[in-house]
């Protein structure tokens, strides 16, 4: 992967927006953490804050690498007519210069623990 390509890293959640939605998933991140669907959601953020060490590394990313950070239905209609790709969620996107290709799978990162593991993951690919 040549890093001089890179024009930005597209984090995708596999949850809808919306403050209805957010307030669902908290409930079922605490209810029943073991079925909840999104682990980007999980690692990155608790039932209702942004996870302390997982901040604090995208906030130095940000000073080289350019991030974006959508819900499902975001991503959709931010990029349905300028990509025809169909993607499962969770997801982490690099965009080129001239096209978007998978930087984290779904499947690695449902495999991730914590925040921890996802930034090291990152690290080594950047």
């Amino acid at each position: 992967m040549k890093k001089d390509t890179l024009q930005k890293l597209i984090f995708i959640y596999n949850a809808d927006s919306g403050l209805r939605n957010l307030l669902l998933d908290g409930a079922h991140k605490i209810l029943s953490p073991s079925t909840y669907a999104c682990s980007l959601c999980d690692i990155t953020f608790g039932a209702f804050t942004e996870n302390a060490v997982w901040k604090k590394f995208r906030l130095q990313l940000a000073d080289t690498v350019q991030m974006e950070f959508l819900h499902k239905d975001e991503f959709t209609k931010a990029y349905r007519s300028k990509f025809g790709y169909k993607f499962t969620f969770p997801i982490v996107l690099m965009e080129t210069t001239t096209d978007l290709e998978i930087f984290v799978q779904t499947e690695e990162l449902n495999q991730l623990e914590d925040a921890t593991a996802l930034i090291a993951l990152l690290k080594a690919r950047l």
